[in-house]
Formats: structure tokens, sequence, C-alpha cells
């Protein structure tokens, strides 16, 4: 089903609420207008009393730039490499999972803008699109986010597919053993199945833009993996998500991981390293980039904020490996402090999807562009002209009183 005028309408909302969004905490705000109360507390939300989702942006607080005044700033240019493509500025779209519950254009619009911003897009095993729909739509640098599954047939079929769609890079992440106890969920009923209260499922009504949007296109769907269920059950979402849930393998070793990055050949990712032991054995066994990440909070509470485990991660491992920053970056200045800290780049969750909620492309459009424009801005007013003058001279952590 087609209705050309909700697409109108919905385009005009999300373009009055765009122009007045002057950065990444703006774009959280409106897409709490735009979107249910259940469907935004899930991108919003984080494991148990959600102090390691606190504490990854505030943290960045402890932190203090130090200018060196008197450069010529005439041009400043934010572009660098990540290993080895070419984007015009540090900052990449990390994997978030079931991106159509925010915007019914899901991982197709991030991709799309993430594209047009000449960055890298990464795209979730979770993700409702599948693995070739983004490939035929994104015609930047792609990766691709997966785990050690049980039936490691699965891992082989989406390494082989994800060869033949052009992916760059595969990404592993290792912190999601089990799923962590986001309680945020259970009290809105963002549960599978879904159990919303009275009062969740009258927010829907309240929000007949996003409801009229997911209804009018089609059903929702865990795309890798809906071929793998029985027939008849690929468009229950409950089925899907049961199907994922059961392959998660709490036997995975780093023999498992190796296995997996000679498997896949090429630029190999381990995403949700805190410690540098699991950075060492990532380097080990073949990893050309380290995500130093908590999953957004998501998984154990209570663990260090990214940027405070950062520079003891990159001294560790040295040029070994590149060293990426996944979570809290919420400013541009914040982005320059995991650089000076020795990140070769940081990655971009909920920043982006704040603004995919918010205005669907235009949003995430919107997100990415902010980044830059703050980046540029913070460089001239750092005295950095390119991204390889930033060094750990320009970075101090704030005395403590």
């Amino acid at each position: 089903m087609s209705w050309p005028w909700l697409e109108k309408i919905d385009h005009a909302f999300a373009r009055w609420q765009l122009k007045r969004c002057r950065n990444i905490n703006d774009l959280r705000s409106a897409a709490r207008i735009r979107m249910p109360s259940p469907m935004f507390h899930y991108m919003d939300g984080g494991a148990e009393d959600e102090v390691n989702l606190r504490r990854s942006c505030s943290s960045f607080d402890d932190y203090e730039l130090l200018p060196r005044n008197l450069n010529d700033i005439s041009h400043i240019d934010p572009s660098t490499t990540i290993l080895g493509q070419a984007v015009d500025i540090p900052v990449f779209c990390a994997p978030t999972g079931m991106s159509r519950l925010f915007h019914h254009n899901g991982e197709l619009a991030v991709s799309r803008a993430a594209a047009r911003a000449n960055t890298i897009y990464t795209l979730s095993t979770m993700g409702t699109y599948s693995i070739e729909d983004v490939a035929k739509v994104c015609d930047g640098p792609k990766w691709f986010q997966i785990y050690v599954f049980k039936d490691r047939t699965l891992v082989s079929e989406f390494i082989e597919r994800c060869k033949a769609a052009n992916y760059h890079a595969m990404c592993l992440t290792i912190d999601l053993a089990l799923t962590g106890n986001r309680e945020r969920d259970l009290r809105t009923g963002m549960t599978i199945p879904p159990k919303f209260s009275l009062a969740g499922w009258f927010d829907f009504a309240l929000h007949p833009l996003w409801s009229l949007s997911y209804l009018s296109t089609p059903p929702f769907s865990l795309a890798n993996v809906a071929h793998r269920v029985a027939t008849g059950n690929d468009g229950d979402v409950t089925t899907l998500v049961d199907y994922i849930s059961g392959q998660f393998d709490r036997t995975v070793t780093w023999d498992d991981a190796a296995f997996m990055a000679q498997e896949w050949g090429g630029p190999f990712v381990v995403k949700g390293v805190l410690t540098v032991h699991d950075a060492l054995r990532a380097v080990d066994i073949g990893a050309k980039a380290i995500m130093v990440s908590t999953h957004g909070g998501r998984q154990l509470d209570h663990t260090p904020a990214p940027i405070d485990v950062l520079a003891e991660i990159v001294a560790a491992v040295g040029d070994r490996a590149e060293v990426i920053c996944d979570g809290g970056i919420r400013r541009g200045t914040d982005v320059l402090k995991a650089l000076a800290l020795g990140a070769r780049a940081v990655s971009l969750g909920r920043g982006y999807l704040f603004g995919l909620g918010a205005g669907g492309e235009a949003g995430v459009d919107k997100a990415l562009a902010l980044l830059k424009q703050e980046i540029v801005r913070d460089m001239a007013l750092l005295g950095c002209r390119s991204i390889e003058e930033i060094t750990s001279e320009h970075v101090r952590r704030r005395p403590r009183v």
C-alpha cells in the first residue's frame, strides 16, 4: 500500500522540524516529538541504571582541548582514511539494529545519507533491509556487522553475500553473548512479542505520521535472516528475533573470531573492546581495526566510558591496528578529543538515529552535516588545518579539584 500524500505531509513536517535543529541533541528532541514513546525509548535507552549510557556522553566533559593560536587556518581539511578508505570526515555510521522502528526507510535512508557525506555505513545483522538491498542504493563504502552464531553456515553465508555485494570490511561484535537487561523496554512493552499497555497503544495514535507511514509500507522483517525460518513465518518478527536470539553462542572464543577473520580474508574489525587485554587479542587474531565500544550502554552497565580507556588501548596497540572510538559522540569537540587521544576516527550510532527518527533520510543528512560543520569550525579554533595535525598536545584530562 502506498500513500503519496502521507509521504508529502511527512516530508513537510520533517523539514519544519529539521530547520529548528542546531545540534545532535536538538535532533533527539525532534525525534521524541515525532516517534511513539516505545520506539523512542528503544532507541534512547540503555541497560539497568544506564550509568554507562550517561557516562559515555558526560565523560567527554572531563577532557579539555588545548588550542594553538596564530596559525594559518584559511583552509581546513577534515578528511582522513579509515582502513584505507578515503572519507570526508573522521566520523562514520555505526551498526544499529532494526532501524525501521525509527523511520520506515530505515537502513536505506541511513546508507544513502552516509554515501552522500562520503563516509562509511555499517549494516547490522539485525537490519530490516538486506545486504543486497543496501548495496543497491548505497554507492559509498560499506561494512557489515556480524556475530559468531551457533550455526557457522549462517556466518559463512553472510561472508559470501558481503563479498558478492562488495562490502569492504567485516565487523565482529564481541560483547553480545546474551542481551543486556534493558529495563526501559520492559517498562514500555518493547519486548518480543510486544506488550504495550493501553497508554502505549494510545501513544501510537498520538503520532499518526509515524504510525500511518509504518502501516503503509511493507511488513517489518529482519531481512538478512528471513529466509532461514520456516516457510510461512518469514514475516513474523517474533519468529525471526527468536531465531537470532537462539543463535547467540556463549561458547565463542578468540579461536572462532580468528577463523572468521581468515574466512573473510579482508579488513576485519572487532567491536566491543574495553580493555588492553581484548585489544591485543583482537590484533593477534588479525583485526585491522578495533572499536572501543560499550554497545551504546545497552549491555553490561557500570563499564568505563569508551573515551576513558581509549588512550591506553591506542598505546598498547600501536600501529598494528586502527582504533575507533564508539559511543557518546554528540559534538564536533567530542570528535576532536577522541582524535587527540589517538583514535583514527569515531563512529556514530544514536547521533544519526536521532536524525532518522526526526526526519528520515533528510534527518541523517542533517546529523552528519551538523557534525561536519562543528568539526571544521572546531579544528580552526584549535589551530589545526588537517586531521594529522591533531595530537595528544591538544588535549588534557581536566584536573580534579
